[in-house]
């Protein structure tokens, strides 16, 4: 899957011709549409006025016959039709267009603010959202999404939060290469999503379904039958048995007395079931498109399966809801309400529906779940056909230790033609690696590309690397610590919480991949060297893997400590004509050179030389740079 995962498409510039060429495609129908639509909008006005004034000349001058204003009446009601089909095309292209253009701006890079940032998925306790800007504006979310439910908009963020075993990992990995091409598929998804959006609380359904269903006695059933079969023979007998009166008047008490009793049931029933009714409804044509769909792949026929299970597909079983909800509604009917009492129609319809509901009830959060693994796979399968360059990385077994092994990494959000390239590779020597370099050097950004990489690839994703293997691990960060004034914590408090945190997953199972930026710098560069050295050699001697980010290069020594379980890498900068210059590319050992003395003078910042008293010489320790 290296050399490209998808059939035709083989460069982000290609993914944006096939785009492009969709876009437009759907724009020229819908201008066309807009001109139809315009022309039926002065039409039925022009039917409109017409009639009004047949009706003149038929009833106040009676030139006419009434006649001919009923056919242009009949004419203005089949324009109302057709300008209403019409109206929903235009609107079904322009969704299309802005489904399409929305790839676009995610593949020149303008999508932050466009999207769903996930920021109600955000929990401030996880080991590593935050540290890797899972959510929020211009976050991996936000880039990744292109879901139009909740549904999927939840199992997205989960599958990012939470890693997948091994095996679940290479079922979404082929799942994403079979959908990634299928561009057809996710347009009819997005306008199928669109409804389920406006129309569907998952939430709401799911309670719904899990209540005890009511379920009425065999006698009671069989007592409604009987007593409308009575009250019918009863208001009979006075006209074919000459019987009087009386026996209809108690036939209709003892109705009546049958419907109070089962009144509260029967009212609660019809009350709960209008909203679901209504929301499967619009979930049923979602589902029914993933039931019409060919899949090959493993995760999507297993998927189809279990919507299958019980031999009817959720979208007829959702319709026969939809008929009894229907058949429910008749009793509003002026004509049939009389009948509908007589008959209990709305006693013998909940009935039915809260045995729909016994039976099927169970069954909804799978078909809500299988509704939004769905959507979070096409979203992967997005983005794979915009970035044909990404591979799937290969999931190790960790009988052999842990490892991650990366040639080729950059960060997914970093443009394509600006990103540079890094290997990293941790096992069982090193485990852990001591970066250094100045600031804005690439330092963060590394340790982000790796847990975003770890992030996606544990997810069913694929990555922005030329090849990746890597075993279970158990991410996490402290790279984002804020303070809080409201909780009276300062930095450093928080860091070493987090430290904790961190140190703490290292009890259980998988093996965990910790990056740390700036360890410690909140305190003296004694207390740092000495914590910093002991919280990484607690980590890898728990067999951890991970990556420490430093401007102090005392701390940078511990690998002389530590080694070869832990060793030093950098990242370099130039000083050039009074400005920072960054190769961004990953080298080996301790940086040695410092700009920090030049780049103050070159601000105008006089300072006197420390040490060796030369610019740009190899620092003695301390700090690389302000």
């Amino acid at each position: 899957m290296e050399d490209g995962i998808h059939p035709g498409v083989r460069s982000a510039a290609e993914a944006a011709e096939v785009y492009r060429q969709r876009r437009d495609r759907h724009r020229r129908r819908a201008e066309e549409l807009s001109r139809r639509d315009r022309a039926l909008g002065w039409a039925r006005l022009g039917t409109f006025l017409a009639a009004a004034v047949l009706a003149w000349m038929a009833l106040i001058e009676g030139w006419i016959s009434l006649g001919w204003t009923g056919l242009v009446v009949v004419a203005f009601f089949l324009l109302l039709r057709w300008h209403d089909r019409v109206i929903s095309a235009r609107q079904r292209e322009e969704r299309l267009a802005a489904f399409h253009q929305a790839g676009l701006h995610r593949l020149d890079g303008t999508w932050p603010g466009r999207g769903s940032t996930g920021s109600g998925q955000l929990d401030p306790e996880h080991p590593y959202a935050i540290d890797l800007d899972l959510f929020g504006e211009g976050s991996l979310f936000e880039r990744l999404s292109t879901c139009r439910t909740t549904l999927g908009e939840e199992t997205l963020g989960a599958w990012l939060k939470t890693p997948a075993d091994p095996g679940e990992i290479r079922l979404r990995q082929g799942a994403v290469a079979e959908l990634a091409p299928r561009l057809d598929l996710r347009e009819d998804l997005v306008l199928l999503g669109e409804q389920v959006e406006r129309g569907v609380d998952s939430g709401h359904l799911l309670r719904w379904g899990g209540e005890p269903p009511w379920r009425p006695s065999a006698v009671a059933k069989v007592l409604a039958v009987a007593l409308s079969a009575v009250t019918l023979g009863t208001a009979l007998a006075p006209w074919l048995l000459d019987w009087g009166w009386s026996p209809l008047m108690l036939a209709l008490l003892a109705q009546i007395a049958f419907g109070l009793a089962h009144r509260r049931k029967v009212g609660a029933v019809v009350d709960a079931v209008e909203e679901p009714g209504r929301e499967l409804a619009v979930l049923a044509g979602l589902l029914e498109r993933l039931e019409a769909e060919p899949f090959e792949s493993h995760k999507l026929v297993a998927l189809r399966r279990e919507l299958e299970a019980g031999g009817v597909p959720p979208s007829q079983r959702i319709a026969r809801l939809g008929r009894l909800v229907e058949l429910l509604d008749a009793r509003r009917n002026q004509f049939f309400a009389p009948f509908a009492g007589w008959l209990f129609w709305s006693f013998h319809l909940a009935g039915a529906i809260e045995a729909w509901r016994a039976e099927n009830g169970p069954a909804l959060s799978r078909w809500l779940a299988a509704a939004g693994e769905l959507e979070a796979l096409v979203s992967f399968a997005a983005y794979a056909f915009e970035s044909p360059g990404d591979t799937f990385p290969e999931i190790l077994p960790g009988d052999g230790g842990p490892r991650f092994d990366a040639e080729g990494l950059v960060h997914p959000l970093l443009p394509g033609d600006e990103a540079v390239r890094n290997d990293v590779a941790l096992g069982e020597e090193p485990q852990a690696l001591v970066v250094s370099g100045s600031n804005m050097s690439g330092k963060s950004t590394l340790l982000r590309s790796v847990g975003v990489a770890t992030a996606m690839a544990l997810a069913g994703a694929p990555v922005k690397v030329r090849r990746l293997a890597l075993t279970p691990l158990a991410l996490a960060a402290s790279i984002r610590v804020q303070d809080s004034l409201l909780a009276g914590t300062s930095r450093f408090y928080a860091e070493i919480r987090r430290l904790k945190q961190v140190v703490e997953r290292t009890r259980e199972p998988p093996p965990v991949l910790f990056l740390l930026d700036e360890i410690l710098h909140g305190t003296n560069s004694h207390d740092r060297r000495i914590g910093g050295q002991a919280v990484v050699r607690t980590l890898v001697e728990a067999g951890a893997l991970g990556l420490v980010t430093t401007h102090d290069l005392a701390l940078a020594r511990m690998v002389d400590a530590l080694a070869p379980r832990v060793a030093n890498v950098h990242f370099r900068d130039t000083l050039v004509d009074g400005q920072m210059e960054f190769d961004y590319r990953l080298h080996g050992g301790v940086v040695r050179r410092s700009n920090a003395l030049a780049l103050m003078r070159a601000v105008g910042l006089e300072v006197a030389a420390v040490g060796d008293g030369e610019d740009g010489g190899e620092p003695p320790g301390g700090t690389v740079s302000a």
